[in-house]
């Protein structure tokens, strides 16, 4: 395909002010240029073909109405779209010569999503099912706006036709041979199996997770050995542990820092026997100098750092971190996060400020206790109940140390049951990265084999508001950009509705760009509002995605807060 920057630098553009530049003018002198610089010839481009109209006749005697658009045009033996020619004077942005075209892309014989118009002034394009282009440009200024036009409309845009086979990753010992993604069949509904797996429960506290097993069998059914799995929106990173644990490569892909923290700290490699000696260090001196009277902790937070004027989200019972917790737990916690700092190994660092940063759920004061079970430790974090910052009615002040060490025990068991599929020899394919899912640029063009997200729903969790404190204290920055670019509804930022609606279509959009063709999406919808429900599945229509199915799929125990506010699950 051509660049289109000199496309019409020696057309006169005052020859449109003619009576006598018609209909025909335009078709020869501006459009079919651009045809031809979308990549269109030959036989890909049908003139004047009469269609008869499949409802209406004329006449006594039932004579047929023929149709016949200016061009048809083709991507190997279908069509594409529909373009029709307009003289100067005329109107190409609503009104009848819309329906006009509308009428011929709808045709039995056509059936094309896109249809388009051109009066030698303007360009616009229409998507079948609205109302308003998605395409309009002026013709002078062609030339900064082709980028667009090419990436919708040139004959390499559409996947019409294609017979794409793509070269599979070669794995020892795997015979795939009958494997065949036309003929995966959507799954019947799992039964749950959240707390089986050391990997995900009991790691780190995080925001609707998702069942592992639930997540590993659709991984399973719609992706073999050696494929690369996609989760945009990837939270605790269920998603990207399963691909691996299966045999296939993983990116998993989040805007808020802790999400990128956790997944990197739990799947990095490391000597467990190294961790134990650095556990062992760090324990026997904390246990020296742990800060308990008021002196010693005062010492401790003059010399010690610890997140200071951090604001916390409006709707919180205190306005910064700090306030989050006594001036003891500040005190214990700054000592024992300088403690881990201190330590040379980096994978042993990273996995040690994991477990501290578990340890943050319990020692602060939104710690809930629960009145069915022994006061301390059994309960919950008013983020993870209330889904905001809210003091416990009756704080509790848990011993530090005795829960750090329980925290070694758990990352222990998770790492061991990892180690036989992520490990040194295959950490490389997996991709852990902080970004945003409206730009996957780090992406090539249908690169991923599959996608499996559950993504943020309107205003249910703002799931960058509620990690502050576990941001704050392990010095991850969260940027404006995060807050403009995360697709919730309020929030920070009290987003609106259409402001949410229109980053989950860029996010979608983007997803079917690097989809592989005749490669699946699993889309995880629980919200109350049936509406994002129909914004998702007509903005993966629009995207090129064909809908298959829903599946209705439980996600484990009923939590105190779904049983308030009970959601759809589809």
């Amino acid at each position: 395909m051509e660049n289109s920057t000199n496309l019409f630098s020696t057309f006169d553009f005052s020859q449109l002010q003619s009576p006598d530049f018609k209909e025909d003018a335009v078709r020869e002198e501006i459009i079919l240029p651009i045809l031809k610089h979308l990549g269109y010839n030959g036989y890909q481009i049908v003139r004047s073909k009469n269609l008869q109209h499949p409802f209406l006749t004329t006449g006594s005697k039932k004579r047929p109405i023929t149709l016949i658009p200016d061009y048809l045009l083709k991507v190997d033996d279908n069509y594409a779209w529909v373009l029709d020619a307009k003289s100067p004077n005329e109107n190409i942005r609503f009104g009848d010569n819309i329906e006009q075209v509308y009428s011929y892309s709808i045709h039995p014989e056509i059936r094309t999503k896109y249809f388009a118009l051109c009066n030698g002034r303007q360009f616009t394009a229409f998507r079948q099912d609205e109302q308003i282009p998605f395409i309009d440009l002026e013709i002078k200024e062609l030339q900064n706006n082709w980028e667009k036009l090419a990436r919708f409309l040139s004959s390499d845009s559409f996947q019409t036709g294609k017979n794409i086979v793509y070269e599979p990753v070669a794995k020892a010992g795997i015979n795939n041979a009958k494997f065949n993604y036309s003929n995966c069949q959507l799954l019947n509904e799992i039964v749950v199996n959240k707390q089986s797996a050391k990997r995900h429960f009991g790691v780190h506290g995080y925001f609707t997770k998702q069942a592992w097993n639930v997540v590993q069998e659709y991984i399973k059914n719609f992706s073999q050995e050696g494929d690369l799995i996609l989760d945009p929106f990837g939270g605790s990173g269920v998603t990207a542990i399963e691909a691996m644990m299966t045999g296939r490569r993983a990116v998993h892909l989040d805007l808020n820092p802790m999400s990128v923290f956790m997944v990197e700290s739990l799947v990095v490699p490391v000597n467990l026997n190294s961790l134990r000696d650095a556990y062992g260090r760090i324990a026997s001196q904390f246990t020296q100098n742990i800060p308990e009277t008021d002196e010693q902790i005062k010492l401790v937070l003059q010399n010690y750092p610890y997140p200071q004027n951090i604001n916390l989200p409006k709707g919180s019972d205190v306005n910064s971190i700090e306030k989050l917790f006594s001036s003891k737990q500040l005190a214990q916690l700054a000592y024992l996060k300088y403690l881990i700092l201190k330590e040379k190994n980096i994978s042993v660092k990273k996995t040690l400020l994991l477990m501290f940063s578990g340890l943050l759920t319990k020692v602060n004061l939104t710690y809930h206790t629960s009145t069915s079970r022994p006061a301390e430790g059994q309960g919950d974090s008013s983020i993870f109940r209330y889904y905001r910052y809210r003091i416990a009615p009756d704080p509790i002040d848990v011993n530090i140390l005795k829960y750090f060490e329980l925290r070694l025990s758990k990352i222990v068991n998770a790492k061991k049951e990892i180690s036989s599929k992520i490990n040194e020899q295959t950490i490389q394919n997996l991709q852990v990265k902080k970004g945003t899912a409206i730009k996957l640029d780090f992406l090539k063009n249908e690169t991923v084999d599959y996608i499996y997200t559950d993504p943020p729903y309107g205003n249910k969790i703002p799931y960058l508001d509620l990690s502050t404190m576990w941001n704050g204290w392990l010095d991850l920055e969260v940027t404006k950009t995060d807050f403009e670019q995360e697709a919730i509804e309020g929030g920070e930022l009290k987003k609106s509705k259409s402001e949410y609606n229109d980053l989950m279509a860029k996010s979608i959009e983007e997803m079917y760009r690097v989809l592989k063709f005749n490669r699946w999406m699993s889309f995880v919808f629980a919200h109350k509002d049936p509406e994002f429900w129909h914004l998702i599945i007509d903005t993966a229509e629009k995207a090129g995605f064909e809908y298959a199915g829903a599946v209705k799929q439980a996600n484990g125990q009923t939590s105190f807060k779904k049983r308030q506010n009970p959601f759809t699950v589809l």
